[in-house]
């Protein structure tokens, strides 16, 4: 495997020098590159924006992408309210069960949004997510108050980041690189419906070589249902030492700590009687997460760059609950007159890597081409101990009585390499072929039960050792300066997760031959604008998701195999166009209208030939055929304000497609909804800023999720109508 990688490395090294070797390279109007990645969205007024070809050492070129310039967005950043800031992002589905955006919920093309484990979520280029490979769930999302763009990129991102089939997200922190005087001050002061109060301050500046920048930013609220309070604390901590123009070195680091109460599900004759309400007192969720990184760029000439980072994740998950089905009163216990034991489970994350990347431009012909490669090394380590016999008590507390039943360990370990090429064959035609190399292990180990005499009952121990290799290209056609077809097939994989080893040895056998899940993401579409009045893109998709893992009942034995259980797939369109009607029809200075659509078609099917006799041909969970979010806004002067609508239709919260509701609101049809909000701003200059919107205008009863177990069970009610009110300043 290293030898691969090495050999890798090998030809990026000779292929750089061949090409810096020419001494011209003729510019080509197709040709897009941008000195700094901070400048991206900079000086424009549009929250929405097609990625340039190349931005740093990445290359964009013939993939779906989209760039939202958190500054423009007309929405409630301060709550993290993800239906509105990706509103114009096509086929974005979310889910909306956590009080003040806490946990980001985010998929798209029929996958899960849970903890938005089917994208691969970055911040400022690194993983942030529990593990990548073996546990995807982002507990930790920044502030987005603090976020300077988030840049997404559907499936065909596996070439350059790795496992995931939704794509690639990324957040952009705000870094100070902009900043020119000595010293600069920010502040976000923000309050709301529901005890809502939101501080932001940052400071940052510039001295000589050297660029700083940190922000403290503090959430409160007692929530929109009753037992949902939280709180979240965030700090964050960049230095930028220039040792030339072309050679810097920054280091960072998050701290962020969470918690909050959990609501718990409800019926769904519960959520018609009173959404509010909540039948769980006891259960909460508390989540640490620290992540270090050190980043070097060199500009080696004007030619070639490159960019080396050394990042970690060390986070915490605790949760405390009472975990029945909300059919179960959670109660005192008349034997004990006090309330029954809550279950404890702790998870501990320690994770580092490495990833160093190099993007150079050579000429063949008369037309500039570009290459990018990369290598990565990763090793991730998660401690589980889970089931612990809590207190009885009503506040926070992990504290248990004797041992925790399941106490284990997974390991992962990842070494990868890639290149990708543009190849410019007019000033019209690009081909964009690439190449991904992965290896990966990942090993479960520990205890996984105890039995009623006390006797361990030990996990299998299991380790998954592969090696395979990705492949894709991409095309792009512009038709004019300013429009393009596109087309991207590329291959995606997801790996085994921790879950599928942590098989009870009584019940359930994982299959020897278990494999990752494998599958590709197909583009194409058109995209672009007509002069300074017209924005869109429209595109179809298919996704086809091979090797599904799930269990099945073994035929002739008594026991459960977690196995390779078949296909699904999902096809369908994402739509997205944006028009501005004054600037088409008139020349007025201080008037401005933007109308905006964003619709996404899908179906999402388990194959024909599905092991699970009751999932062939049905329709995939959590996956709504229909998407519009739509919206228009008005400007006159400094005076903004815009009305959104949000339609997601049904969709199915189980494999077998039940419609019919559980008594315990576990499973069941997801019904369509539609809510309406609406935000303005004013500004008074360029210091001092006023925003202010209303959340669910209508004040509509709907819920995006069912759970079996956190933060439910049951179903998780939507947040009715509240308002915020933030005021900002700049000195």
């Amino acid at each position: 495997m290293i030898q691969k990688i090495s050999v890798t490395l090998f030809f990026i090294s000779v292929l750089v020098q061949q090409m810096n070797a020419q001494d011209t390279i003729k510019d080509s109007a197709a040709w897009k590159r941008l000195p700094d990645i901070t400048v991206v969205g900079r000086n424009s007024k549009s929250d929405y924006q097609q990625l340039p070809e190349i931005v740093g050492t990445t290359i964009y070129a013939g993939k779906k992408n989209a760039l939202i310039v958190l500054e423009n967005v007309q929405g409630n950043i301060s709550n993290n309210v993800m239906r509105q800031i990706l509103a114009k992002v096509p086929g974005i589905h979310v889910w909306e069960s956590d009080p003040s955006g806490i946990q980001i919920s985010i998929a798209a093309r029929g996958l899960s949004p849970n903890r938005s484990w089917e994208f691969n979520v970055r911040q400022n280029g690194y993983d942030i997510a529990a593990d990548p490979f073996g546990y995807p769930e982002a507990y930790y999302n920044p502030q987005l108050q603090a976020v300077q763009r988030i840049e997404i990129i559907r499936g065909q991102g596996a070439l350059q980041y790795g496992p995931q089939f939704g794509g690639m997200v990324n957040y952009i922190l705000k870094n100070g690189s902009e900043i020119n005087k000595p010293i600069e001050f920010e502040t976000q002061q923000t309050i709301g419906s529901n005890g809502l109060l939101n501080s932001y301050n940052a400071i940052g500046g510039k001295r000589g070589k050297l660029h700083y920048y940190s922000f403290y930013d503090q959430r409160t609220g007692e929530g929109w249902r009753d037992n949902s309070q939280f709180y979240t604390k965030s700090g964050f901590g960049s230095m930028t030492y220039n040792f030339t123009n072309k050679f810097s070195l920054r280091f960072e680091i998050m701290y962020s700590h969470i918690r909050s109460q959990q609501a718990g599900g409800l019926t769904d004759a519960q959520i018609k009687q009173d959404a509010r309400q909540s039948f769980r007192t006891r259960n909460w969720f508390d989540i640490k997460w620290m992540t270090p990184a050190l980043i070097l760029q060199y500009e080696i000439n004007k030619h070639t760059r490159w960019n080396t980072t050394i990042f970690g994740t060390i986070g915490d998950r605790n949760s405390v609950g009472f975990l029945q089905s909300i059919t179960i009163k959670d109660s005192v216990n008349a034997s004990t007159n006090q309330f029954n034991n809550r279950l404890v489970n702790l998870d501990k994350y320690r994770n580092y890597g490495i990833e160093s990347r190099m993007i150079s431009d050579y000429v063949v012909g008369k037309f500039k081409n570009t290459v990018a490669g990369g290598v990565r090394l990763y090793r991730g380590s998660t401690s589980r101990l889970a089931d612990g016999i809590g207190s009885t008590g009503a506040d926070y507390d992990v504290t248990i009585k004797g041992i925790y039943p399941k106490d284990i360990n997974f390991e992962s370990t990842n070494a990868a390499a890639f290149i990708e090429n543009i190849f410019r064959f007019s000033d019209k035609l690009l081909l964009i072929p690439g190449i991904r190399y992965e290896w990966l292990e990942g090993s479960a180990a520990g205890r996984n039960g105890v039995t009623a005499s006390g006797t361990a009952i030990n996990l299998q121990n299991i380790t998954r050792s592969r090696n395979f290799t990705l492949a894709g290209l991409g095309s792009e056609y512009h038709i004019t300066n300013s429009t393009e077809l596109y087309a991207n097939l590329s291959q995606a994989y997801r790996p085994i997760q921790f879950a599928n080893l942590q098989a009870p040895p009584t019940t359930d056998l994982v299959d020897p031959n278990l494999k990752d899940a494998k599958g590709y993401n197909f583009d194409i579409g058109y995209r672009g604008k007509v002069k300074n009045y017209i924005q869109f893109d429209i595109s179809g998709f298919y996704l086809k998701y091979n090797n599904r893992v799930g269990t099945i009942s073994a035929a002739n034995a008594n026991y459960r195999l977690i196995t390779n259980v078949g296909a699904s797939s999902s096809k369908g369109m994402e739509s997205y166009i944006e028009f501005n009607p004054v600037r088409a029809f008139s020349n007025s200075v201080y008037t401005d209208i933007i109308l905006f659509s964003s619709y996404a078609y899908t179906d999402a099917r388990y194959s024909a030939d599905h092991k699970d006799a009751n999932t062939k041909d049905k329709k995939v969970e959590n996956a709504p055929q229909d998407i519009f979010r739509g919206g228009i806004s008005y400007g006159y002067k400094k005076f903004l304000i815009t009305a959104q609508l949000s339609f997601v239709g049904a969709s199915f919260s189980d494999a077998n497609n039940t419609i019919s509701v559980s008594a315990n609101g576990n499973t069941g049809l997801i019904p369509s909804y539609s809510v309406t909000d609406l935000t303005a701003s004013y500004k008074f200059s360029k210091i001092v800023q006023l925003r202010a919107g209303i959340n669910n205008l209508l004040d509509k009863r709907y819920f995006t999720r069912r759970a079996g177990g956190y933060p439910g069970p049951g179903a998780l009610p939507a947040d009715g109508r509240s308002f915020f009110f933030t005021i900002g300043a700049k000195l």
